[in-house]
């Protein structure tokens, strides 16, 4: 299968474009791994890549467009992959069309920007292990420190509410437009996100075989 994983940051994609791609054995194209694969490789687009970026700017699309169709070309997507994280813009989906690719599915996670503020701002990590907690689903057991190492737990500058509203903003303004366009071939298919990882992945599986 050839699946296009959408949704808002903190959404839950991520999570299950993995999940859909162990149970398919697909691989999962991830623009952020394949651009630092392209780097690590030297490939002729990781090398243009690279020049943005230490640049401090932003990777062009056609140099990401570039990198994906050298990704999708390798022999382990023959079978299908999961796009996590590509298009991201009503254009990079054109591009995608003008490659020849026939999608099967569109998946869009649906979850209220209240709820996703709400998960991402109560998120705290261990700055010295690495554990993972959130003030709601999973606190610590005294809400300040880690229960593993006792180290003070922090917020990270990604998860704080105002970054995370913006990031929303850009995403209703550049990618939910995404909908309408596959919405119109009839590939899109939208699921509510659930509080259990494993009861939004059963609406997926549903999703894909309706």
């Amino acid at each position: 299968m050839k699946i296009i994983f959408l949704g808002a940051p903190g959404a839950g994609k991520g999570t299950q474009a993995d999940i859909i791609a162990k149970k398919y054995g697909i691989p999962t194209v991830s623009t952020g791994v394949i651009i630092r694969e392209a780097l690590a490789n030297g490939t002729d687009m990781g090398l243009k890549a690279k020049k943005f970026i230490e640049a401090g700017q932003l990777v062009p699309d056609d140099v990401v467009i570039g990198i994906i169709k050298e990704r999708l070309a390798k022999s382990d997507c023959q079978n299908g992959f999961i796009l996590d994280g590509f298009p991201r813009t009503v254009p990079q989906a054109q591009a995608l069309d003008e490659m020849g690719i026939t999608l099967d599915a569109v998946v869009s996670i649906e979850v209220s920007d209240e709820t996703i503020v709400e998960r991402m701002s109560g998120r705290r990590v261990c700055a010295k292990c690495g554990a993972s907690y959130h003030t709601v689903y999973n606190p610590s057991s005294d809400g300040k420190t880690c229960d593993k190492c006792n180290t003070e737990l922090t917020v990270r500058k990604d998860d704080a509410p105002e970054v995370v509203k913006s990031r929303l903003e850009v995403y209703h303004t550049q990618t939910e437009p995404l909908k309408d366009y596959y919405g119109k071939t009839g590939k899109l298919r939208l699921v509510e996100g659930q509080e259990r990882v494993e009861d939004t992945t059963a609406l997926v599986v549903a999703a894909l075989n309706d």
